[in-house]
């Protein structure tokens, strides 16, 4: 069970199948939030994902700076339900925020959190940048990440 990182154009079409399918499944029909989870942003970015028998067991996206932010982003964070509190998420996103640093030379990591998760993303050094608002209805933060060289 390792981790893969792939483009876009890397990924099979099974990988793409089952990728949308575990983050409708956690992001529309999990969190009962109907939105247009395929948004045009999977196409630049790269994916990190943890597969299980074939199915997606935790997955996050990493959007290029100057895609959705000026900053690097990561995205569409997800750990199926089975597989939470097993340190999945911590250790994909030490994963994410290594590539980032290290394979894109980007110091600096935007993301939108689900409120709830603030902490989470804090012990990695991220810092609450806004103030809590409304996406899709779910109390959401932007935090920043700056590695130690930018900082």
């Amino acid at each position: 069970m390792e981790w893969k990182l792939k483009t876009f154009e890397q990924l099979t079409n099974l990988e793409v199948y089952n990728i949308l399918k575990q983050r409708t499944n956690v992001f529309v029909v999990e969190q009962n939030c109907p939105y247009e989870e395929v948004d045009g942003y999977d196409l630049s970015s790269h994916h990190l994902f943890k597969e299980v028998a074939g199915d997606v067991v935790a997955y996050l996206r990493i959007l290029p700076s100057q895609l959705k932010y000026k900053e690097c982003s990561i995205g569409r964070v997800i750990v199926k339900k089975e597989y939470r509190g097993t340190g999945l998420a911590k250790e994909m996103l030490k994963q994410a925020i290594d590539f980032i640093e290290n394979n894109l030379n980007e110091g600096e990591i935007k993301i939108q959190a689900q409120q709830y998760l603030e902490q989470f993303y804090g012990s990695f050094g991220f810092k609450t940048i806004s103030e809590v608002y409304l996406e899709d209805e779910i109390p959401h933060i932007d935090m920043i990440y700056k590695s130690k060289e930018v900082s």
